[in-house]
């Protein structure tokens, strides 16, 4: 398995769809998720990230802000909001805005929640969706996304496939057919990891960062390998022969661009891997330990206290 979806397993993405929109110009919305529109598919501690598909029309969105860049979308792009912040979405984002809870119409047998607002002008048609995921703060991948993700999926290659899809789901969530939910909730994981791949490859030379490192062609290796195989016990001598390069030079090309040395990764995600099998795990403290590289559940449980400040059993009873 390669690092960045290692990364997104742990991170335990869990899609969903929750919002059919009907807007007519002219018209301003703010907006965040509120954890009731994804129940019951989301436990209470999931973090969520939003997105908004573009099915027909024109809308513009930024998050809440003054200095915050503002994106026009089309017909078939995307937005995501990583950590789900209060952001204004409308035909015109110098209008007051509705908070969006005020408009918003409970779903009908089961089905989605639908708005229909506006001025009576230029028709806007949208899907709203969201992951569930854990560990916001501490995934190395989610957490250093900007608070938005534009999306072209009208352009080719994967963008094409998903645009199509999300477009037959749509229309199939518009006519109320069973099933369509289940497919557009699958289809929100897929967005995601295309959205990241591609910012990834988007980002600009000198940028740093764990996305930034997997263009490194040490740097990648040595996360590749740090993470297919977890339970080594790991050096830098050892890591550094296996990437082709000197302790010194994978230390300070690896520190620079993730922001801790390869021995402070690896222990790091230890404990992220650690948190994801206690909390949607049966598995025992001891089963814990082994699967993420300590000999012992003493020796785990040290670890553990040290970074969360709590023993793992603690943690767990209150995170389950």
């Amino acid at each position: 398995m390669d690092a960045l979806s290692d990364v997104l397993r742990v991170a335990h993405l869990t899609g969903g769809v929750f919002l059919h929109a009907d807007f007519f110009a002219p018209w301003c919305m703010a907006a965040r998720v509120a954890p009731e529109h994804c129940a019951p598919v989301l436990g209470p501690a999931s973090s969520l990230i939003l997105y908004h598909y573009v099915v027909e029309g024109e809308l513009r969105v930024r998050v809440d802000g003054e200095d915050r860049e503002e994106f026009v979308l089309g017909a078939g792009d995307v937005v995501l909001l990583p950590r789900n912040d209060l952001h204004l979405v409308g035909s015109d984002l110098t209008l007051p805005p509705v908070r969006g809870s005020e408009i918003i119409r409970p779903p009908r047998s089961g089905g989605l929640f639908t708005i229909h607002h506006g001025g009576g002008g230029k028709r806007t048609r949208m899907i709203c969706g969201y992951l569930g995921h854990d560990s916001a703060e501490q995934n190395p991948v989610i957490s250093t996304l900007p608070p938005l993700l534009k999306l072209d999926a009208k352009q080719g290659g994967a963008a094409e496939w998903i645009r199509s899809t999300f477009q037959f789901a749509a229309e199939e969530v518009a006519a109320g057919r069973p099933g369509s939910e289940t497919v557009l909730a699958k289809l929100s994981e897929l967005l995601f990891v295309e959205a990241v791949r591609r910012y990834a490859q988007a980002l600009p030379q000198g940028q740093t960062g764990w996305l930034a490192g997997l263009r490194d062609p040490y740097v990648a290796r040595a996360l590749a390998l740090l993470h297919h195989d977890i339970t080594r016990p790991w050096n830098v001598d050892d890591l550094g022969r296996e990437v082709g390069l000197s302790r010194s030079a994978l230390a300070d090309r690896f520190t620079g661009l993730i922001g801790m040395p390869p021995m402070h990764y690896i222990a790091s995600w230890r404990m992220q891997v650690a948190t994801q099998k206690l909390r949607n795990t049966s598995a025992s403290l001891a089963q814990v330990a082994d699967s993420v590289g300590y000999g012992s559940e003493a020796a785990f449980s040290r670890a553990f206290k040290k970074a969360f400040g709590t023993a793992p059993a603690t943690w767990r009873r209150s995170n389950r």
